[in-house]
């Protein structure tokens, strides 16, 4: 069985017999996970390998693991610094916060690939330019190139782990007050105007970026639609004028910004046509039962190949979190991480 282009949550720290069949069904492609879905680490480990053995070839496992505000485990997880924090470390010494963005990208890697996860949603390289609450200290920098140099160094520690990145929120969500979960933000500058925002891209995809989320925001300069239901963003810019070959993420299609698209089997058509390889529909069991039959057969070849990458490496790359601990390299990355952490002019977090 091939993997289909919906990526669905499930209820809770076990699958009930509905997840279960709704995992099984040809549409589904990807599981993300929530905190809701952790108890422990061993609950978390026996559930991402109830998830495995259902489909073959396996079902993208995936998280929102950010550090700072987003991140879903932390009971036996080391807690992240928001990625403020790195660029705060880098304004002081650019050696030292790219240093500080590998290692961290490079540990909540490792512990995530060490229960079995795929995916990690991050870097998030929206530019901070203080106006978007729902962005803020989730940002590297205002400055793009601080953001390229950070992420690619994130991306890196990543890819040394075992996993692939995904950049987000394409082409940028961080000049918008609006927060795309309650509303449609609208950015009214050029294309032109965008290029800070779309620098950092540019940059990864130089750099072998295999994945990115694309924003429920509207650019109303550039298309009519908002950008994760864009062509003219998805396929001209991103995959044309950007040369990107990766797999394209929607965000959630149950938040408020995807409203304008329609009801939830509009939304899915809207954002596959546009472009999107796997469509994300997060909390809305409802929409699920919804759109699961509409997109059954819509997946094609290229997104399944796309999204077959994603997967995180295994054999000697993926350690168990007992022989992951012991490392030297995880005690020295856990040292720096918690060095941040402890200060105060650093810690930007609430």
């Amino acid at each position: 069985m091939t993997l289909g282009p919906l990526m669905i949550d499930v209820q809770g720290v076990e699958l009930t017999p509905e997840d279960r069949e709704l995992l099984q069904h040809p549409s589904i492609g990807a599981v993300i996970l929530f905190t809701r879905n952790f108890d422990s680490i061993g609950q978390l480990e026996r559930l991402v390998a109830e998830i495995r053995a259902l489909r073959t070839p396996a079902l993208l496992v995936t998280v929102d693991h950010e550090g700072g505000r987003v991140q879903r485990f932390r009971h036996d997880f080391t807690v992240l610094p928001s990625m403020r924090v790195l660029g705060r470390v880098y304004d002081l010494d650019a050696s030292a916060g790219r240093t500080l963005a590998r290692q961290c990208g490079w540990l909540m890697a490792a512990e995530l690939r060490a229960v079995d996860i795929d995916i990690s949603f991050a870097p998030c390289v929206d530019l901070d330019y203080g106006m978007s609450s729902v962005i803020g200290d989730r940002a590297f920098h205002r400055d793009p190139h601080i953001v390229a140099e950070l992420a690619i160094a994130f991306m890196g520690g990543m890819r040394e782990a075992g996993m692939m990145a995904t950049a987000k929120h394409f082409p940028g969500h961080g000049a918008v007050v609006a927060d795309s979960h309650v509303a449609l933000p609208v950015d009214r500058r050029t294309l032109a105007d965008l290029a800070e925002d779309l620098y950092p891209y540019r940059r990864l995809i130089e750099n072998g970026l295999a994945s990115i989320m694309a924003a429920h925001v509207l650019f109303s300069a550039v298309d009519e639609h908002p950008a994760g239901f864009s062509s003219r963003w998805l396929q001209e810019e991103l995959r044309g004028r950007l040369g990107f070959q990766g797999a394209i993420f929607s965000d959630d299609l149950s938040m408020a910004g995807a409203g304008v698209a329609g009801d939830m089997v509009a939304r899915a058509q809207a954002a596959l046509a546009a472009g999107c390889d796997v469509l994300s529909c997060c909390n809305n069991r409802q929409g699920v039962l919804q759109v699961i039959d509409a997109m059954q057969g819509r997946g094609n070849p290229s997104s399944q190949i796309r999204m077959a990458r994603l997967h995180g490496k295994r054999g000697e790359s993926r350690l168990d979190r007992l022989a992951l601990r012991a490392l030297p390299q995880w005690l020295s990355c856990e040292r720096a991480v918690q060095g941040c952490l402890e200060r105060p002019d650093l810690e930007l977090d609430a």
